[in-house]
């Protein structure tokens, strides 16, 4: 069949041409809006301009085809064969091309919105500048591809292969690209923003000044990948492998990364405000300074001697332990859950329930805290549950009073600047605790059962892993002998008054303050 026949069948309303051969023919600028091309071979055609909207062209050969500017919105082409086809600026929106070959093929300003491309082999292909929003690519091969100023928006490219792809300048914001593989791909200055990188492959990917703000990459693989200049802000890179990664100066203010592995990574000049410092892998990791000024504008500067940084990325988080010398029962449990809940809504240092462990005899909650500092506010509002709060909330007050009744200027300028610091945050504590009428309800509730009249013990540990006993009842470890209340304790029938726990001493204080892990101007 040649084209004058095809075109005069078409014209008389027949648009099965399933089949034909049509290779080398010139049908630039016709219109064949829903033909059925099926299994047709049209390879080396000219459809330069055409309209093949709603076409179906599956199992189609269209190899080194002509389609640039050809308008293919919503048609099948499915398995189809397009090998160094000429696509560029073609309209593709919505089209199907699940399982079809474009190795090769050009690309370039293509409109592929919504096009369903699921295991299309794109492999070299040349996307420069095209718009992919909302397309299907989930498990496409794009291997050496150029997307180069893409717009991927919201594209899902799930375990898709973009090895050594090059995605610079592109836009991935919102685009699911869990479990892909992105080895030495080049995603500079690309904007990935919100896009989930769970378990993607991104070993030895430059990723030098990319926008991943908000992004997901827990248990991504980093291993030898650039970030020079990236912004990682609000990113989750909980466990995420970063051996020898290239973080210099990147933004990670904010970031989560528990369990990450730092091993041999470079990190000198890294914005690092609010960020967790504990959890971290870190031998071998190059680090000369890191910014830690809230919006990374370098005004407050930590600068680190070659063994600094090991103890500034500590593996120990400053904890606050409070144990109960009785076991939790379940109504105490119900309890302690709503005061804390009530409290965490309030005192945002709060923010994470304890870890709880439950003995024979005793109860041990420890939580953790993002900073040494944070410590003694911090234990000043976990102990409000307890009978004992009263006491140990004065025991911290006198711990903060003796050290600035005592001349410890001697001490350098840091040790009266922390102590300034603590007192100011526990002033806050304090106003917190005693404004919410929330909490207060909670705290009547608890106050009421036997566990929270228990005598109680409080202990901090800073980031240097030294500890200090902020209080120690007197009763702790005094149950009553041969009374009737199994729960009840020595401290139930005795006022508290009547016996003193014992304070710290000024040097035991001073020197668990000195080994804070605390950063200067």
């Amino acid at each position: 069949m040649n084209v004058e026949e095809l075109l005069e069948k078409y014209a008389t309303g027949v648009i099965d041409f399933s089949g034909v051969d049509l290779s080398e023919a010139n049908l630039s600028g016709v219109k064949l809006n829903g033909v059925n091309f099926s299994q047709a071979n049209l390879s080396v055609i000219n459809l330069s301009g055409a309209n093949l909207s709603e076409a179906n062209l599956t199992d189609a050969k269209l190899n080194v085809a002509r389609l640039s500017g050809a308008n293919l919105a919503s048609a099948i082409l499915n398995n189809t064969s397009l090998n160094v086809a000429n696509l560029i600026r073609a309209d593709l929106s919505r089209v199907q091309l699940r399982g079809a070959s474009l190795i090769r093929a050009e690309l370039i300003r293509a409109e592929l919105s919504r096009a369903d491309l699921f295991q299309a082999n794109l492999t070299s292909a040349d996307l420069r500048e095209a718009t992919l929003r909302q397309a299907n690519l989930r498990r496409a091969n794009l291997s050496e591809a150029s997307l180069r100023g893409c717009s991927l928006t919201g594209a899902n490219l799930e375990m898709a292969n973009l090895n050594a792809t090059d995605m610079g300048r592109a836009d991935l914001s919102g685009a699911n690209l869990r479990d892909t593989e992105l080895r030495q791909a080049n995603l500079s200055h690309a904007n990935l923003s919100g896009a989930d990188l769970s378990g993607a492959n991104l070993r030895w990917a430059d990723l030098s000044g990319a926008n991943l703000r908000w992004a997901d990459l827990s248990g991504a693989k980093l291993s030898g990948a650039t970030l020079i200049g990236a912004d990682l802000s609000n990113a989750n890179l909980t466990n995420t492998s970063l051996v020898h990664a290239n973080l210099t100066q990147a933004k990670l203010i904010k970031a989560e990364w528990v369990g990450a592995d730092l091993t041999g990574a470079t990190l000198t000049g890294a914005k690092l405000y609010a960020t967790s410092r504990f959890g971290l892998k870190t031998e071998g990791m190059t680090c000369e300074w890191v910014d830690l000024s809230p919006t990374g504008d370098r005004s407050i500067i930590q600068k680190f001697n070659t063994e600094d940084s090991r103890d500034f990325f500590n593996e120990t988080p400053p904890t606050i332990r409070i144990i109960v010398d009785a076991a939790l029962e379940h109504e105490a449990n119900f309890a302690l859950a709503g005061a804390y809940y009530q409290i965490a809504r309030e005192y945002r240092k709060l923010k994470q329930p304890p870890n709880t462990e439950i003995g024979r005899r005793r109860t041990i909650f420890t939580f953790r805290v993002d900073n040494d500092e944070a410590l003694l506010a911090t234990a000043y509002i976990a102990i409000l549950p307890f009978k004992d709060a009263a006491n140990t909330q004065q025991n911290i007050d006198q711990v903060v009073e003796m050290m600035i009744s005592e001349d410890i200027s001697h001490l350098g300028l840091k040790i009266p600047h922390r102590v300034q610091q603590i007192s100011t945050l526990i002033e806050q504590a304090r106003k917190q605790a005693q404004n919410t009428d929330k909490i207060k309800k909670n705290l009547e509730i608890a106050a009421k059962l036997n566990f929270f009249k228990s005598p109680t013990q409080t202990i901090i540990t800073n980031s240097s892993a030294q500890t200090l006993l902020l209080y120690d009842s007197p009763y702790f470890g005094k149950k009553l002998i041969n009374n009737s209340n199994p729960n009840a304790t020595f401290f139930d029938d005795t006022s508290s008054d009547s016996a003193k726990s014992i304070l710290p001493s000024l040097n035991m204080v001073i020197d668990f303050v000195k080994s804070f892990h605390h950063c200067e101007k």
